[in-house]
């Protein structure tokens, strides 16, 4: 049955950058685009543990476009809400998906577990948002798609997910009900990514979603960073301290991996111990030897590249390491410092004035990371405030977003002029610069959401 008007329900990443989804009601089938975590801000956290605004067991369908956490994270909660019908998402990012929900679940077991034990939560007794048991009775549902092909929904209603670079198996979606083309960016990777190709670009689009994360800002070249980390190494070894990365366990944490190796096989740096402690970065590593047509890197190079790291993957080994004060380059999740096993190396190491806390990506609002990299001189780390005398750095150009002229970009081959036109997972600031942008470029006038807006598109 076709209706005459869709509503468009922005349930996440509206006037934010986190918590990607997006519900698509056609009156007679509800189609979710991406069910992602809030991180960041306390009052957005709050919204992970709220029932959404809309009736969760008649959702149909939820469409990834990537595997992230703040645009997959939400998944298990959502099964435990109702929802039984398939998740559908490219075969890599449905692999990355099973890992970092199993990582998440396991990291909020583990707090949760601390905190009763230390008895630092204000609930009593505090609770993981969602278990192993709920990753568990999530992952039945997905449902792998190849890329470029358009896959029948339902009737008059067919989607196509496209490569999109930003991490393995990323991908924009293109729905198409009776007719009418909505485009959903996801995250939108670099033209000259080191690991991965660039992203393809729609030609088509009446309602377009477009991500903002960057919207206002310039990369350099992400060649232009390596000469800058290879003298950050340097000091920081020739004065005894060691570098600690807090990475996204997907792709970054492998980009770092590549350069550092780089380095050392040119005789740019010094030979310390370099590790990668995340069991997901591990297992991700696992991912690009299986998915040789998502990257640009050779078997022989993955091989090469994990034989000089020291791939952590027992919590008593990170516990042992955490206080040894030999130099070392460490890499660590979580990429914001929201969790993950970097903290154990921060609550340790974080007075250490010859060390350094290098960020290489997006730092969200309300997350440590952001406070940190705003000069905040203490950390809380499982309910406890350490000391945080550690140099801080932030390397631009290593980020996997697109840059406000490689947004803008993504879009120049939209033959027609979409009838409208959101703006989405972004700060304000990013969101309006971007606006400004798609105005200047193309004449289009775009809108910015608000969390919990409606909108209606007619047919």
């Amino acid at each position: 049955m076709k209706n005459n008007n869709i509503d468009i329900h922005f349930l996440g990443a509206a006037g934010t950058v986190t918590g990607s989804k997006y519900l698509v009601d056609t009156g007679d089938r509800k189609i979710l685009i991406d069910c992602g975590l809030f991180q960041g801000l306390k009052e957005l956290r709050i919204k992970n543990w709220e029932y959404p605004p809309v009736k969760v067991s008649e959702i149909d369908v939820v469409l990834l476009t990537h595997g992230h956490l703040d645009h997959i994270g939400y998944l298990p909660r959502l099964v435990k809400q109702g929802f039984n019908g398939p998740i559908y998402g490219t075969h890599p990012t449905l692999d990355i998906a099973k890992i970092i929900l199993n990582d998440s679940a396991k990291i909020q077991e583990q707090e949760a577990g601390r905190a009763n034990k230390e008895e630092y939560s204000k609930h009593s007794p505090a609770e993981p948002l969602y278990d192993l048991m709920d990753v568990e009775k999530t992952i039945p549902h997905f449902k792998g798609v190849p890329q470029s092909q358009w896959i029948p929904l339902f009737d008059g209603i067919r989607a196509r997910f496209k490569y999109n670079g930003h991490i393995l198996g990323a991908t924009f979606i293109e729905l198409e009900v009776h007719g009418k083309r909505f485009v959903f960016s996801g995250d939108i990777g670099r033209t000259n990514d080191l690991l991965l190709y660039p992203p393809l670009k729609p030609n088509m689009a009446d309602v377009l979603f477009i991500e903002s994360t960057y919207g206002g800002r310039f990369h350099p070249d992400e060649q232009e960073a390596i000469p800058q980390i290879e003298k950050l190494v340097n000091d920081t070894i020739n004065r005894g301290g060691s570098l600690f990365i807090p990475s996204f366990a997907v792709e970054r944490a492998q980009l770092m991996m590549l350069i550092f190796w780089k380095l050392l096989k040119e005789g740019k740096i010094p030979k310390v111990q370099m590790i990668m402690d995340s069991p997901m970065g591990a297992n991700v590593l696992e991912l690009f030897h299986r998915t040789r047509d998502w990257h640009r890197l050779t078997a022989k190079e993955c091989d090469e590249m994990c034989s000089n790291f020291t791939v952590v993957n027992s919590y008593s080994e990170t516990m042992e390491l955490r206080t040894d004060n030999k130099p070392k380059i460490v890499i660590a999740g979580s990429g914001m410092l929201t969790g993950g096993r970097m903290l154990n190396y921060l609550e340790t190491q974080a007075q250490n004035s010859k060390n350094v806390l290098l960020f290489i990506g997006y730092q969200a609002e309300g997350t440590r990371g952001r406070k940190l990299l705003e000069g905040s001189k203490e950390l809380k780390v499982y309910g406890k405030w350490v000391p945080f005398d550690m140099e801080v750095v932030e390397i631009k150009g290593l980020s996997g977003h697109a840059d406000h002229a490689e947004l803008i970009d993504w879009m120049g081959k939209i033959k027609n002029k979409p009838e409208r036109i959101f703006i989405v997972h972004g700060e304000k600031e990013s969101a309006e610069a971007l606006q400004k942008g798609i105005k200047e470029t193309y004449g289009w006038d775009a809108e910015i959401p608000q969390l919990y807006n409606i909108e209606n598109i007619s047919v």
